[in-house]
């Protein structure tokens, strides 16, 4: 079982979690996984369809959201992060080593919380995201031009 971060008070970030992971994730309180590898990113990697068997066998919602450097700041990836995040149930976010994960959150939680308290949430376990804050400051600009 790979090491879990508190991104948030219902949010947790870990690199990428094996078969048998997913009974211990459960085992620990979570409700959801959400898993940003895009398949076939690695050789050692278990495949998203394994991914949701394991998740759902073991009583978990599970999401998978693939995501690249090209799609990192889309609308798609950041708006459905968001919807899964909001959700209320305390969540498992991953992919490699976490912090793509750890973007894509900040991504979402910067289209409704400021930008520096989400820097502030990433940096507290160990993601320090102030190299990409201008990408954050234009979710925050994303989601007041929404419509709503």
């Amino acid at each position: 079982m790979p090491p879990i971060r508190s991104i948030s008070d219902r949010v947790c970030i870990s690199s990428w979690l094996g078969k048998n992971d997913f009974t211990d994730v459960k085992a620990l309180g979570f409700q959801k996984v959400v898993n940003f590898r895009p398949d076939n990113e690695a050789q050692d990697q278990i495949p998203s369809t394994e991914a949701e068997a394991a998740a759902r066998e073991a009583g978990l919602d599970y999401m998978h959201i693939p995501v690249t450097r090209k799609n990192l700041f889309t609308d798609d990836v950041v708006g459905k992060a968001a919807q899964e995040f909001a959700s209320g149930e305390r969540t498992l976010a991953y992919c490699a080593s976490g912090q793509r994960a750890a973007i894509v959150w900040a991504a979402a939680t910067a289209r409704s919380h400021p930008v520096d308290e989400v820097l502030s949430s990433a940096g507290g376990c160990g993601f320090d995201l102030r190299l990409i804050r201008d990408d954050l400051e234009a979710q925050a600009v994303r989601a007041q031009q929404s419509p709503g």
